[in-house]
């Protein structure tokens, strides 16, 4: 059994990307998992200002946003995963201010023991090429922290709430979440 933490990107209410999610989190379920869900996209999390006081207050960053309510999730987890939607060829700023805070555990010397990472990411785009960007940062975190990369799901061509429903993503996320044991 796994401890997976999955953290979303997207502010939209029942999205693309969330159902993306809850299909992954359903497999990873069925599987023996335990599972976590933080929806970054509807925190309020600032951006890190690299102050350097990570961890001398009490808590991981010492402006005390919704970032501290994750990280009892993110030292509890053996597996992370980002489901998101696309924007601007990379991770909504929601997001990606989760990735930036990261820096606190570095910072404070806290290992993690997540070894593993899955991305999942849809887009109004056809172009399979705008999905580079948000690989390639993906890619440099995993290389960064140490994390091997377990699946890459990138779903083009979805847009309005609920199109994922259309195409076959929300299988392939349940069976990307059943695989995990």
């Amino acid at each position: 059994m796994k401890n997976i933490l999955v953290i979303t990107g997207s502010p939209r209410k029942n999205g693309n990307s969330t159902l993306m999610a809850n299909a992954f989190i359903e497999g990873a379920k069925m599987a023996g998992n335990e599972t976590m869900l933080f929806e970054a996209g509807k925190m309020k999390i600032n951006g890190c200002i690299a102050c350097d006081t990570c961890f001398t207050k009490g808590m991981a960053c010492s402006f005390n946003d919704d970032f501290n309510k994750l990280v009892p999730m993110l030292e509890n987890a053996d597996i992370i995963v980002f489901c998101t939607p696309l924007y601007w060829f990379t991770f909504p700023a929601q997001l990606k201010s989760v990735i930036d805070k990261l820096y606190s555990f570095n910072r404070g010397k806290k290992e993690l023991k997540i070894r593993e990472s899955i991305l999942m990411v849809c887009a109004e785009t056809n172009d399979i090429n705008d999905f580079k960007g948000i690989i390639k940062t993906y890619k440099l975190i995993l290389n960064y922290k140490g994390w091997k990369n377990r699946e890459i799901l990138t779903i083009p061509n979805v847009n309005k709430i609920g199109e994922i429903q259309e195409t076959d993503a929300l299988k392939k996320a349940n069976n990307i979440g059943l695989e995990i044991i």
